[in-house]
């Protein structure tokens, strides 16, 4: 993360819990990523589609993460465009620990993605609340 017009890493600011979200985010992403790839390898007729869906769909769902929903994405879409390519990926990783046969896991990442998602798109919005 870099500060804007700077080449220097940014420093974090804000309240921990702030932070802390911002962290899981991060820890929801990668795991998004990894759901898709644990499913593609469990996946498929052989082992040229296992390979593949366990390699394509994380690189996929990465690379339309990094064009459109990443911090320093190369386009920037509303605020709707952002949220429905987050969905879309982070839906997808639950999906995908569903399908994988972890039902009450897919529900429970779900319900993090949901949670950890709303506060911090409100917060990176409002900026964070000093502490109080």
């Amino acid at each position: 993360m870099t500060g804007e017009g700077r080449s220097t890493p940014a420093t974090p600011a804000g309240p921990a819990w702030f932070m802390a979200n911002e962290l899981l985010a991060f820890v929801v992403e990668l795991a998004a990523l990894g759901a898709l790839a644990w499913w593609g390898f469990a996946t498929g007729g052989g082992v040229v589609a296992r390979v593949l869906l366990g390699v394509g769909a994380p690189a996929v769902a990465a690379v339309a993460w990094g064009m459109f929903a990443a911090p320093r994405a190369r386009f920037r879409p509303p605020l709707v465009g952002v949220l429905l390519v987050k969905a879309v990926v982070l839906g997808c990783g639950a999906y995908a620990v569903h399908a994988v046969g972890h039902s009450g896991a897919a529900v429970v990442f779900g319900v993090v993605v949901f949670v950890n998602t709303g506060l911090a798109e409100t917060f990176r919005r409002r900026g964070p609340v000093a502490a109080g």
